[in-house]
C-alpha cells in the first residue's frame, strides 16, 4: 500500500466510526469508551503494523478493553 492509500484508509476509517458512534447516542459512558478505544487501538494498530489485519484486530481489541477499563 502507499502512503497515500494508508491515509485515506485511516481517514476512512475514523469517519465511519464516527458516524456509527453518533448512531449510538443512548450508549452507556462505559459502551462509548469501550467503542472509541476500539476504533482508535484500530487506528493505530494499522498505521503501526503498515496495514497488517492482525495489527489491526490487536489493537482494536487491546484498545477496546483499555476503553472499557477507563472510569472504573
Amino acid at each position: 500500500m502507499t502512503n497515500n492509500a494508508k491515509r485515506i484508509s485511516a481517514t476512512v476509517l475514523a469517519a465511519v466510526l464516527a458516524l456509527s458512534l453518533a448512531g449510538c447516542s443512548n450508549w452507556s459512558k462505559r459502551d462509548r469508551n469501550t467503542a472509541i478505544g476500539a476504533g482508535a487501538g484500530a487506528i493505530g494498530g494499522s498505521v503501526l503494523t503498515n496495514g497488517s489485519g492482525l495489527g489491526t484486530i490487536g489493537g482494536a481489541a487491546v484498545g477496546g478493553i483499555i476503553g472499557h477499563q477507563i472510569d472504573r
